[in-house]
């Protein structure tokens, strides 16, 4: 039963089946169950098969150091000035055939009129090799047994090949920009896509090597957000319609990124962005292919990464000035977390877009992808950085690490812990099919610390929260302070000491977490307790100043006659591959669901129509306030930190959640959509629109 449980139908595909009389399975040599009647199809149309590789198993595991990111050097002023076509308040994009659209918003008028010209990166879009790990691997079927990969002859131990991705400057994760507020950046996204690196390519990834790149979610003009509403708007007078409505390979954007807060208001500066890319109808595909960056956000007056700055909050960090313009801040760590699978060589491919169910021997060991899923895509090597099974060694002191869910669809829930045993293989431990998800477990693991959390997608918390573990769902970004002295019974640590972030959320679909097990422990990072260090930070009682919100906003909350958006699963006539809509509808970019006038404010429903899905719904331009969930003032036990702004809305099964929103400083399109990205590809998500 394990195996047919492995292969999910469409309901077409089931019509189809049902209509053709096709029952019967067949099992492939990886010990997955696909219907001959879908493999044998030749054409694509709508059917997808839903079948996945069981990944080789990982060997060698924590035996990498985890790659920590540095801060990307801006281009020198004198380098930029000789550019062909320099940035420019005129200047903010080259689309062949058209004119360069122009900034809404420059520095040096108001209401950013003292703000320096911005610095400015130069960011390419590269085809590039990636190895997930160094460690040799075991190919292994889904019942855990080794195998022979096609065309080997032999199950022996061996290395994985590359994987092709597409990257920011060619690496995954991209380069990280460290920003500071009222110090505006520029980033030229230059696409070179076309320009092969010797590996293949595969059958994923816009199939016209575009990209449009959103910072998410950045306070943003509407024209350097990246998203597909405002793209329609940009290219449909070209003719440039779906995933040509982006920047193809000769093409270049600039996004200013100006640093001014809504409404400048200190009180809405943020903490933690990451910029990724948003095709229409490809976003989840591109960014599993690898275009995911990291923008860490700092606030000069009280939190510039400098835990000696006694006028600052002196939360843990030490920063090095550079002469180009930019900082580190050791001891202040991104954390990206991403699940992927890799092929076997013996698994049909076959979507809406690729494939005619046919295998891949020669793409044995890289990325596998699937832009349909009928749940959602989840993989079953989970990776930190860019890195399979990474080791992070840390001083005893206290750090902040910034934790960012850059998967497809799966939900994580983090706790740490200590084991005596150490990690064992699930493979070893008996488990087989799905329950492989992640490769190792650590039975005897035993939470040690705890984490202190102090901020989420809107940025700061008003107060610090001390929490046993966290959900970290799809595009949110979580903050928090772990002090590696002392473990949570009083007890202080040792030089050596080992411990482990561990998820403890089995998640085998990306329809929904499975029911709990309390022998679901799978250790993602390795920590390694190293020297004393001095550590002058601090977690101060109170963080900051909480941003207004109507007194009245809980009777608000039960009017029914708010605006409300329901999020389902259906048909539409607008594409027969369209299987996720907002209030029965597929995204259409030129019909915005709702305007809204700028400077104005409003309450938003948010609904999970059913159906036993969890549903992360992302909206562009800036972040609102949860006021209730089910009619339960917020916050509450599960949702602590909906004290603070956020800009994902986290929806559990038939959840309804009422949020506060204002629309500040700037106008143009928007998009709200589900972050389970292949939801959003297909086609979960709705325009919206600022007006003067």
């Amino acid at each position: 039963m394990e195996r047919l449980d492995r292969v999910r139908l469409t309901r077409r595909d089931m019509l189809r089946l049902t209509a053709g009389g096709a029952g019967m399975f067949m099992l492939t040599a990886s010990g997955l169950a696909v219907s001959s009647g879908v493999g044998a199809s030749a054409g694509g149309g709508s059917l997808y098969i839903e079948a996945f590789p069981t990944s080789p198993l990982i060997l060698r595991p924590f035996n990498e150091a985890l790659p920590v990111p540095t801060a990307m050097a801006p281009i020198p002023k004198a380098v930029v000035d000789g550019w062909e076509s320099p940035p420019g308040p005129d200047n903010q994009d080259f689309v062949k055939g058209a004119a360069p659209h122009t900034h809404q918003l420059w520095p040096g008028t108001a209401p950013v009129a003292d703000f320096a010209l911005p610095l400015v990166y130069q960011i390419k879009l590269e085809v590039a090799g990636h190895d997930f790990t160094s460690s040799p691997v075991q190919p292994i079927d889904s019942d855990g047994r080794d195998v022979s990969p096609p065309g080997t002859g032999n199950s022996r131990p061996r290395m994985l090949p590359q994987s092709t991705i597409y990257g920011f400057n060619g690496t995954f994760p991209g380069p990280m920009i460290n920003f500071e507020y009222t110090k505006p950046a520029l980033v030229r996204f230059e696409n070179h896509l076309d320009v092969d690196n010797g590996l293949p390519r595969q059958d994923f990834g816009a199939p016209n090597f575009a990209f449009l790149t959103h910072l998410h979610n950045g306070h943003t003009a509407a024209e350097s957000d990246g998203n597909p509403g405002q793209a329609y708007v940009r290219f449909n007078p070209l003719g440039r319609t779906a995933e040509r409505a982006a920047y193809e390979p000769g093409e270049h954007v600039d996004n200013l990124y100006l640093g001014y807060p809504a409404g400048g208001d200190d009180r809405e500066i943020q903490s933690f962005f990451w910029f990724h890319d948003h095709v229409h109808g490809h976003t989840s595909d591109n960014v599993y292919k690898g275009m995911v960056g990291m923008m860490p956000l700092y606030d000069p007056k009280i939190d510039r990464g400098d835990e000696t700055d006694t006028s600052g909050l002196r939360l843990p960090g030490v920063r090095t000035d550079n002469s180009d313009g930019s900082f580190d801040v050791e001891y202040d760590v991104p954390l990206v977390f991403y699940d992927t699978a890799l092929d076997d060589g013996v698994t049909p491919h076959k979507d809406a877009h690729t494939g005619h169910g046919e295998t891949r021997p020669e793409w044995w060991g890289r990325t596998y992808f699937r832009h349909l899923p009928n749940h959602g895509f989840v993989g079953d090597i989970f990776t930190v950085n860019g890195k399979a099974f990474p080791v992070l060694e840390v001083k005893r002191r206290k750090y902040r690490l910034r934790f960012l869910n850059a998967s497809i669809a799966r939900v994580y829930q983090f706790e740490l812990m200590r084991s005596d045993r150490g990690y064992k293989a699930a493979r070893d431990l008996g488990y087989t099919g799905d329950e492989l998800q992640g490769q190792y477990r650590v039975p005897d693991g035993e939470q040690c610390m705890k984490f202190v959390q102090i901020a989420c997608d809107g940025g700061l918390l008003p107060e610090p929260v001390v929490r046993d573990s966290f959900e970290l769902w799809p595009a949110k970004r979580r903050e928090f302070v772990v002090d590696f002295t002392t473990y949570m019974d009083g007890t202080p640590t040792r030089k050596n000491d080992e411990l482990y972030i561990v998820d403890v959320m089995k998640m085998t679909t990306g329809r929904l977490w499975d029911s709990q097990d309390s022998k679901y422990k799978v250790p993602v990072l390795k920590i390694v307790i190293g020297d004393d260090a001095p550590d002058n930070s601090l977690v101060p009682a109170k963080l900051r100043e909480t941003p207004d919100v109507p007194a009245d906003a809980l009777a608000a909350a039960r009017d029914r006659s708010i605006p409300t958006f329901e999020l389902e699963r259906g048909g539409s006539k607008a594409d027969a591959e369209f299987e996720w809509l907002i209030d029965g509808i597929a995204f259409d970019p030129s019909h915005p669901a709702i305007s809204a006038k700028r400077d104005s404010e409003s309450y938003w429903r948010i609904a999970n129509g059913g159906g036993g899905w969890v549903h992360p719904l992302h909206i562009h331009q800036e972040e609102h306030h949860v006021i209730a969930r089910n009619g339960v003032p917020a916050p509450d036990r599960r949702h602590p930190d909906d004290t603070a702004k956020e800009d994902v809305v986290a929806l559990d099964p038939s959840e309804d959640v009422v949020i506060f929103r204002r629309f500040r400083t700037f106008v143009g399109t928007y998009v709200a959509h589900c972050h389970n990205l292949n939801h959003e590809d297909h086609a979960m998500m709705f325009a919206w629109q600022i007006l003067p």
